[in-house]
């Protein structure tokens, strides 16, 4: 099934696609480590701009969910050490 944006909600377009990027991790589909997909595979899936993909990311990374290693690409990042610290 191809993922589709909802115009009509009132997410915009980047947050959905990060909700589900995030749903992918919290799930085990993307395993910690891992690249996600990339910004090109993001257009092409959702069929967005470079710059909703971008900002997609960009909200991973500010929620904590990946880390971008430059020239590399982006990867799942480890949260059991927060939820650790968070259990303090």
């Amino acid at each position: 099934m191809t993922p589709s944006i909802d115009y009509e909600a009132p997410t915009p377009p980047y947050q959905q696609i990060a909700a589900e990027i995030i749903r992918d991790i919290e799930s085990g589909t993307l395993a910690v480590d891992r690249p996600i997909p990339s910004e090109s595979s993001l257009i092409q899936r959702w069929g967005v701009a470079r710059d909703t993909a971008r900002r997609a990311v960009r909200h991973l990374r500010e929620l904590g969910f990946v880390y971008t290693v430059p020239q590399r690409g982006t990867y799942v990042r480890d949260r059991s050490e927060d939820e650790r610290q968070g259990d303090a």
